[in-house]
């Protein structure tokens, strides 16, 4: 898919599409503005912002896979990333790697994101001690575990929401 089929709008966020597209163009473009939604800068303030974007980019795969939201002081996104790919019903999380991570790009805060491939959100028992592990972990470093959101093809969970953080 090339960038000539969609020319932008009169209006702030409005497209027009230029020639025929395929099913496959309109899922890639979707992702690449989810992608440009968690870019560099974005300010989250609330996990209910980024819960389309993420099951946009996360909902399709046929396994686990665990991602990390890294924030500045302010919660603007510094990067989004893809840290740990699992099964169908399983990804090995090392709260090591997570904090090197987190180190690496000078983070303040974290939200926590995974997939669950059977579609339901709802968070698991390992899924709620990995999030505690990763808090206390992320703690010695003062970096906030702000939340944890599952994402499913029936939707997201967030921790903090159910009140878990």
């Amino acid at each position: 898919m090339t960038h000539s089929k969609l020319k932008a709008g009169e209006v702030a966020g409005t497209y027009h599409v230029t020639s025929p597209v395929t099913e496959t163009d309109i899922i890639t473009m979707a992702k690449r503005f989810a992608r440009r939604k968690l870019a560099k800068g974005r300010k989250i303030t609330q996990p209910a912002q980024v819960f389309e974007y993420l099951r946009l980019l996360l909902q399709d795969y046929e396994h686990e896979v665990f991602s990390v939201l890294f924030l500045d002081s302010q919660h603007r996104v510094i990067r989004f990333e893809e840290l740990f790919r699992g099964t169908i019903d399983a990804a090995s999380v090392y709260p090591r790697e997570v904090l090197k991570a987190a180190l690496a790009y000078n983070a303040a805060a974290v939200i926590l994101v995974h997939n669950h491939p059977s579609g339901d959100p709802e968070p698991s028992d390992a899924d709620r001690r990995i999030t505690e592990r990763l808090k206390e972990a992320l703690g010695l470093m003062d970096i906030k575990v702000i939340d944890h959101i599952v994402v499913g093809s029936e939707g997201c969970k967030s921790f903090a929401e159910l009140g878990y953080l």
